[in-house]
């Protein structure tokens, strides 16, 4: 069951998907994700963590302390807005939520994030068949997903620290490029060890292709299972 309560709270089958960059198509993985599996209840959600001196609550530069206004959480209503948290409605979402920190204060967050969880947990229709997928890479510093999925572009440079804490973790890295076939090392393979390389599945997945078969069956295998993460 999605929703087993355990001794210390609530277990979840659970999906998170990070990235090492920006703008590498991390929302529509999640996107693909929830549209290949359209029988699911997903809660979808989107986190983020803004910069020095935005407030969490709009988005915006304020004049607030540090310590004030540190995490939001809303739920979107509507599919048509363009954000992120809508294009998981459109994917079929059953529900959407966008939080949002100060750049360090995540685990100010979590409580927002937990109460969210809670509250779909407390509806009776759909528990058996509820699944929570989340785009975040600083999430891993505080949870256990079923399955981890990194998004990385070996052609882009730019590589999060958050995402360089959490690569080894992940169950796939799903390529939107593809640098088989000689020619010299790709920036971005050149900051990861080479063991990790070898030994971690990867699929080649460009924007706008279908869910690769490999992502798929484990998506399918986390389903059918109980509920094994807690946020």
């Amino acid at each position: 069951m999605a929703g087993v309560q355990a001794k210390e709270g609530t277990l979840w089958r659970l999906v998170v998907v990070g990235g090492h960059t920006r703008s590498i198509g991390k929302t529509q993985l999640v996107c693909d994700i929830i549209a290949a599996f359209p029988k699911t209840e997903w809660i979808a959600g989107k986190i983020t963590q803004y910069g020095h001196g935005v407030c969490a609550q709009n988005g915006e530069n304020c004049n607030c302390a540090p310590e004030e206004h540190v995490c939001a959480l809303d739920w979107e209503s509507q599919a048509d807005t363009g954000t992120d948290s809508a294009r998981f409605l459109a994917a079929g979402a059953k529900r959407s939520f966008w939080l949002r920190t100060k750049q360090g204060y995540l685990a100010e967050g979590l409580p927002l994030l937990r109460d969210a969880l809670k509250e779909v947990a407390g509806q009776r229709d759909g528990g058996d068949n509820r699944a929570v997928i989340l785009e975040s890479n600083s999430l891993m510093q505080f949870v256990k997903p079923s399955l981890y999925f990194a998004v990385v572009d070996p052609l882009r440079e730019d590589f999060k620290e958050s995402a360089q804490v959490a690569l080894d973790r992940a169950h796939a890295l799903v390529m939107r490029s593809d640098v088989r076939g000689g020619g010299p090392p790709a920036p971005l393979w050149m900051k990861l060890p080479a063991k990790l390389l070898q030994e971690k599945p990867s699929v080649l997945q460009r924007e706008g292709q279908p869910l690769p078969g490999p992502l798929e069956v484990l998506v399918y295998r986390m389903l059918d299972g109980p509920g094994e993460a807690q946020v």
